[in-house]
């Protein structure tokens, strides 16, 4: 466990002459494991291989008792056999959870794990990685709360909002026809979907070397029987003509939309008659009633 060690490790540590390196596992939010020592050969424990070849090694790794974050670095070399640039890129390692033990390579079974986190902000630089590591702690600094405000305040399909969207009419699964810089999809025609249908919905890759990558909808244009699905961030991979992907609908968050749109009202989070500032800022007049009953 963090913050013991092992009585045999321990031991060894008190000995002296010691036979003690670190190991490092990366597990992506996809499921994609790395695990690296900077031993000379390869260790194994947990059902894990830890590759020695890596070239990966890391700074101290400074822990406190309180809320501050616990944080260290990663730096490691580029390749294709391991961590590579486009993955990088494509933010596949965001939030990635990290784990990182002092072991006696001489004996794996005593071990320490020294380090439970994830990754913050990835950076390349010159053919290699930089990787800031947060420590579990990071998650209390979050501000939590409910936001009082007109508009919904859930994302469509999350727990708040219950809403399915894989029901039939919500979304489309289809082929790329024309794409320009991984931003701008262009198709003959979709029908049985209205106009600014998908607008705030999501478009999701769903094969090829880009496949799990998604992008926000900031667009959603018809022009004749053209229509054109524009996002606000270009999609970071391969998504050419042929490729599978996903369109999800859209919610502008307005309770109009809720009940017409997706027939979820019941589960609207958001205060559509809470007073605007107009209301806050307004005074008496002599020419209106000053009954003390509503203003509106």
């Amino acid at each position: 466990m963090i913050g013991g060690l092992d009585a045999a490790l321990q031991a060894h540590l008190e000995g002296g002459l010691t036979t003690v390196c670190h190991a490092w596992k990366i597990t992506r939010g996809d499921g994609v494991t790395f695990a690296f020592t900077d031993h000379d050969l390869p260790l194994t424990f947990e059902g894990t291989s830890f590759r020695a070849d890596a070239g990966l090694s890391a700074k101290a790794i400074a822990q406190t008792t309180g809320l501050s974050v616990d944080n260290t670095e990663a730096i490691g070399a580029l390749s294709d056999a391991s961590i590579r640039e486009d993955e990088i890129e494509q933010g596949r390692f965001d939030g990635a959870e990290v784990q990182a033990w002092l072991v006696n390579w001489a004996d794996v079974r005593q071990r320490w794990l020294q380090f439970r986190g994830t990754i913050g902000e990835m950076r390349r630089v010159d053919g290699i990685f930089r990787a800031e590591l947060r420590g579990l702690t990071e998650a209390l600094n979050r501000t939590l709360g409910r936001v009082y405000q007109k508009p919904c305040t859930a994302v469509l399909g999350d727990r708040q909002c219950r809403f399915d969207t894989t029901l039939p009419g919500y979304s489309l699964t289809l082929s790329v026809d024309v794409e320009e810089s991984g931003r701008k999809f262009t198709w003959d025609s979709l029908p049985g979907f209205d106009p600014e249908f998908f607008i705030r919905g999501r478009l999701d890759v769903l094969e090829g070397s880009a496949a799990g990558l998604f992008g926000l909808i900031k667009h959603d244009r018809v022009r004749g029987k053209t229509r054109s699905i524009e996002l606000w961030e270009p999609i970071k991979g391969d998504v050419g003509t042929g490729t599978q992907i996903k369109l999800t609908a859209g919610c502008n968050k307005q309770m109009e939309t809720c009940r017409l749109k997706f027939n979820n009202i019941l589960n609207f989070q958001g205060f559509p008659d809470l007073p605007g500032e107009d209301w806050v800022v307004s005074v008496p007049k002599s020419s209106g009633t000053n009954s003390g009953g509503s203003m509106r």
